[in-house]
């Protein structure tokens, strides 16, 4: 296996794991910041072990689906789900939404937080594990999508793993929110290339043989990138006139 064949799935997980980490670690952090890092802890922990139970149980099952039914149902979800991104990026970018700033969602959990200071630890500790879980999921999601059906599951976990520990690396040494990373922008391209990887994989199970193999992916992802780029500029000109 080339670099060439796991690159786009590597790249994909990477990128769409570290969106999600940073908003998990923003999170654990308020809490830290409130409640003291030991409910915190112990919540990311929980949440990290629920992860693990569902990982050992999908894992298995991945194994039964027959390859073409699993490339169509998993490319149907990661466009639905890169669509989504892209939307958001596209609407964020023409100045629609407001770009997301973890600075403020970081104030907001911690303002949050100490309304309910009269409550137990497990208030904090539950908000910790919650964090961890949801967005863990999103990740688990993102690997399997990215890749099942081409044995590069283990490419793929190594992306998301890599991004998952430099962000995790990165809130221990320096116990504040990852607020200059620019997420906005990696959100836009986690949005394309998962949109990328939702065509692809949508083909492949209908049986679809798409030219140059998985450099496809590439193609379509510039496709989007374009349409993205366009989005935001019709959504934008509607808003100056308006103006």
């Amino acid at each position: 296996m080339t670099w060439a064949t796991f690159a786009p799935a590597v790249s994909a997980a990477f990128l769409g794991s570290l969106v999600e980490a940073i908003e998990a670690l923003t999170i654990v952090l308020a809490v830290a910041t409130v409640r003291g890092w030991r409910p915190a802890g112990l919540g990311a922990a929980a949440g990290l072990a629920s992860l693990a139970l569902v990982v050992a149980a999908l894992g298995p099952l991945l194994d039964r689906v027959p390859l073409h039914l699993l490339q169509l149902v998993i490319g149907v979800l990661l466009l639905l789900f890169g669509m989504r991104w892209l939307r958001k990026a596209i609407l964020r970018a023409a100045g629609v939404i407001p770009l997301h700033d973890e600075a403020a969602a970081f104030a907001a959990g911690t303002a949050e937080l100490r309304e309910h200071r009269s409550r137990l630890d497990w208030l904090a500790g539950l908000a910790s594990f919650k964090a961890v879980l949801l967005e863990g999921l999103e990740v688990v999601f993102i690997v399997i999508a990215v890749g099942a059906g081409r044995g590069l599951l283990l490419p793929a976990s190594a992306g998301a793993l890599g991004a998952c520990a430099l962000v995790a690396g990165a809130g221990f040494v320096l116990h504040r929110p990852l607020a200059r990373v620019p997420e906005n922008a990696l959100k836009l391209a986690v949005g394309v290339m998962l949109s990328a990887f939702g065509v692809f994989w949508t083909g492949e199970g209908l049986g679809v043989a798409w030219p140059g193999a998985d450099l496809a992916i590439v193609g379509f992802a510039a496709l989007f990138l374009l349409v993205a780029a366009l989005g935001a500029v019709a959504v934008r000109r509607p808003l100056e006139v308006a103006a």
